[in-house]
């Protein structure tokens, strides 16, 4: 749990100060299986809190590894949001006439959000010697369509999808957003965790019917500079300046009227296999202008959103 002090910092409360009630609210409470089941993911659902780095053994950059990131699995996440939302599911089914022992397919849109906290360092503390910045992945359930006889209806709409309130944690660690490494240790067991929900099927029991539950997995909750740091794009002030197309400061400031999205997750990835292999013995310069910026490698789909400068 964080609370905003007085001051407007962050603090950063211990997980026995959760009042019993709300225990049972985190992820992990309720049972429920995939099919196919999830590839390298524990059939068990009883999974609560989990260290961030679970599997790795050693030191990250001599930070102690148990202190430095706690998360919950993403399957558990979605299903302990998905009970949450039980009477609104039930309500939206009953708004549209359709039956309330429907069995789905249901499709989920979550929309995935990740951003530094800023300074959360204790000024006169004694813990482990950790980072003195966070960084919150987080999801939302944006919508939830159910496919039926006549063709499929939207029974769930978030109608305010920027609230904290619909904004559930995944994983929460210490760690600068500019830290690449640690940012990719941390970060690639959940992305692992959603590349296998992507090709399977939920099975929850809700109001006593099992129902089936597909996700769509949209990464718009990212700032410039983590889709720049997640994308394997050079930081902002690269001469690249746009997260959505290749032209540079130049180029940009020549044409102000044509737009096209042409980078992508995919393409970032080969760029950044040429930027590793040199496949063509080029100079630095030759190379980079050959990868339009893409130097390290890119772990995390994100999708285009208005923002970006150019």
């Amino acid at each position: 749990r964080t609370v905003k002090a007085i001051t407007g910092r962050q603090i950063f409360q211990p997980l026995h100060a959760l009042r019993t009630a709300e225990k049972s609210l985190l992820p992990g409470y309720h049972p429920f299986e995939w099919k196919p089941p999830l590839k390298n993911v524990s059939s068990n659902t009883e999974v609560g809190i989990i260290d961030g780095l679970s599997g790795i053994q050693r030191l990250v950059d001599d930070y102690p590894v148990d202190t430095i990131a706690k998360r919950f699995r993403y399957d558990a996440a979605l299903v302990s949001a998905l009970m949450d939302m039980e009477e609104d599911i039930l309500e939206g089914l009953k708004t549209k006439d359709l039956d309330d022992y429907l069995k789905g397919p249901f499709t989920v849109v979550v929309k995935e959000s990740c951003d530094g906290m800023g300074d959360v360092s204790e000024k006169h503390g004694c813990g482990p010697p950790v980072p003195e910045k966070a960084v919150r992945f987080s999801f939302t359930l944006m919508s939830i369509t159910v496919a039926h006889d006549k063709g499929s209806s939207n029974i769930f709409e978030e109608s305010k999808p920027n609230s904290e309130l619909c904004c559930k944690p995944l994983c929460l660690m210490l760690a600068d957003e500019s830290d690449h490494e640690t940012l990719t240790a941390i970060l690639s067991p959940l992305v692992a965790e959603r590349e296998a929900m992507k090709n399977s099927v939920l099975i929850l029991d809700m109001a006593g019917i099992p129902r089936m539950f597909k996700f769509v997995f949209r990464g718009t909750g990212y700032d410039e500079k983590l889709v720049r740091e997640v994308e394997g794009l050079e930081a902002s002030g690269s001469t690249y300046i746009c997260t959505l197309c290749d032209a540079t400061r130049q180029e940009a400031s020549q044409n102000l009227i044509l737009h096209s999205i042409t980078r992508s997750h995919t393409e970032n990835l080969e760029r950044y296999e040429v930027w590793r292999s040199n496949p063509f013995h080029e100079t630095v310069e030759e190379l980079r202008d050959r990868v339009k910026g893409v130097s390290a490698k890119p772990f995390i789909e994100t999708v285009p959103s208005i923002d970006a400068l150019h």
